[in-house]
């Protein structure tokens, strides 16, 4: 009896060792590919959400071609690689695009990806938890809340880093980050564009520290704006060589929030260039920032005045 239990145990181990070794380090989508295949180079599978399985943590999905590879929850650290000069299309109706549920430990990465809400869709990323998301190279438009919405809740640290991506047409915000716990959730923000959204371009909430710079903002009602609703007073956000044209307010702190503002046109906004909102600070650089067409409300506090 003793000789079959370690018979059993044994085959227990190679059976794990076999479902393990299976997962490789790479793997590949492809607009012809099938679910049922390996996702090897040469057998690539149909979706992402096909291949992450067969993905090791810390591993790489790539496209090897145009396709779209669906939604996709991630719980793992993962790359995700639609390629350079082709679509590698997420479209999505009724749900959110692409969701990190990741552990403490893990990084995530998100580049060349075009995800699309068809008007239908709630969120294109929905950060949840995880130490690190980058989102490189995306085009996010088409959806009915959030082009990214980072909504933590974890006594961790967590980044977010957004480069060369564009949010436009989302029904709320462009971007928006909170954690429900401290630390704050750190979100850098290069070279990247809020255009059109029903709300606010890049939002700082509670339990958030952003800085944006090199980057764009025209949308429904602030261009960039850190508010601190829980009352926790550590909403912050740094804004430099930037723009946030054509929107209600270009950029505005509200209740227990700061904000820093240097190098930047707000011009042309329906309401104030810059907007201080009560309990809150705003201050910006008098000498390198420009405000034709639009007011300062709320006193917001003018450095380097001469």
């Amino acid at each position: 009896m003793r000789k079959i239990n370690l018979l059993g145990t044994l085959a227990i181990v190679l059976l794990g060792t076999t479902l393990l070794s299976a997962q490789a380090t790479r793997t590949w989508v492809s607009g012809v590919g099938d679910d049922v295949n390996p996702c090897s180079r040469t057998a690539p599978c149909k979706t992402f959400a096909g291949a992450i399985s067969k993905t090791a943590q810390g591993g790489e999905i790539d496209a090897l071609d145009p396709g779209g590879f669906g939604a996709l929850t991630i719980t793992k650290a993962i790359t995700i690689d639609g390629g350079g000069g082709q679509v590698a299309s997420v479209l999505v109706s009724g749900t959110n695009g692409i969701v990190v549920q990741a552990g403490a430990g893990d990084v995530v990465i998100l580049r060349n990806l075009r995800i699309n809400g068809i008007s239908t869709g709630f969120n294109g990323v929905k950060f949840n938890s995880g130490k690190s998301l980058d989102i490189e190279n995306c085009f996010i438009f088409g959806f009915t809340q959030q082009g990214i919405d980072i909504t933590l809740n974890q006594n961790t640290k967590a980044s977010v880093h957004v480069i060369n991506t564009v949010l436009k047409n989302n029904g709320g915000d462009g971007l928006r980050a909170t954690n429900a716990q401290s630390p704050a959730v750190e979100v850098g923000i290069d070279g990247s564009y809020a255009l059109l959204n029903g709300g606010v371009g890049f939002e700082a909430q509670q339990h958030s520290h952003m800085t944006i710079t090199n980057s764009a903002a025209e949308n429904g009602t602030d261009g960039m704006k850190a508010d601190d609703l829980g009352g926790t007073n550590d909403a912050l956000m740094t804004v430099s060589d930037s723009e946030a044209s054509y929107n209600a307010n270009g950029v505005s702190s509200a209740s227990g929030a700061t904000v820093l503002v240097g190098g930047t046109t707000a011009a042309y906004n329906s309401s104030c260039a810059f907007n201080q909102g009560a309990g809150s600070t705003l201050q910006f650089n008098s000498q390198t920032n420009r405000t034709p067409g639009a007011a300062l409300c709320g006193a917001p506090t003018g450095i380097g005045q001469t």
